[in-house]
């Protein structure tokens, strides 16, 4: 039986579907908690609008960004580090604000190996091959060695702001050619437009923990395992205007 694809607005101006259950993400729900929507970013609109811990509390994989588009966010076993334009990992303790952010308490629902030679732009579709849909939130996470393996990170930005397009265009990239590394993110299925960012989104740390950020491209080694988690729906929270 398919999960519910349910998409829970808290603070905002509408409900999609059914609220979400009363529970916290430390109890092992396998909701994503998320902050804001992509849909946001994109009007665009980088200012923060709540602390990453108001949602991330027990949960243990994620990504997002911070106030103003300031560094690349990424959590990793629980652990929450800011990627800026130096390309170096730092351990934060989650009290930054984000205008978006989604984490998941990972509780992988299937696993399989990432044939070699696989580059980043088909992951989605061993993703989608290995959960069995193209549909709803699934959290993803592929480890392992990889060549051509490229990070970016952006400036921090200021209002009025420039459209992602035209931000992105002026991203700074880490390219680290061969690596091992841990990659995480969400591939957010067609009924979840808006929410999440379209496809298959990743962020990444080096497993040395020298380097990382959004994952630009990368080509899959000879060990690298896919693991995924077909979640229950999204649960989103802080009202879709910044905090004065």
């Amino acid at each position: 039986m398919n999960r519910r694809l349910v998409v829970a607005l808290i603070s905002c101006v509408a409900v999609v579907g059914s609220l979400a259950p009363a529970a916290s993400a430390a109890t092992g729900d396998a909701w994503v908690h998320q902050i804001g929507t992509y849909d946001y970013l994109a009007s665009p609109n980088y200012a923060g609008l709540a602390p990453i811990n108001s949602a991330s509390k027990g949960t243990t994989l994620g990504l997002g960004t911070f106030n103003n588009l300031d560094g690349e966010f990424v959590m990793v076993a629980g652990t929450m580090y800011r990627i800026g334009t130096d390309g170096t990992p730092v351990v934060i303790d989650g009290s930054q604000s984000t205008p978006w952010s989604e984490t998941v308490t990972f509780a992988p629902t299937a696993s399989g190996p990432v044939p070699p030679g696989t580059t980043c732009a088909n992951l989605a579709t061993a993703v989608n091959a290995l959960v069995g849909s193209a549909n709803g939130m699934v959290a993803v996470r592929v480890r392992g060695t990889f060549s051509d393996l490229t990070f970016r990170s952006v400036p921090a930005q200021t209002a009025p702001y420039l459209p992602l397009s035209q931000v992105v265009a002026k991203q700074t990239l880490f390219p680290l050619g061969e690596r091992r590394a841990v990659l995480v993110g969400f591939r957010t299925g067609p009924d979840l437009a808006g929410t999440g960012a379209a496809g298959l989104h990743l962020h990444g740390l080096a497993a040395d923990r020298k380097a990382g950020g959004h994952v630009i491209s990368c080509v899959a080694g000879n060990d690298v395992q896919l693991s995924v988690q077909h979640t229950d729906g999204v649960h989103i929270s802080g009202a879709l205007t910044p905090k004065s």
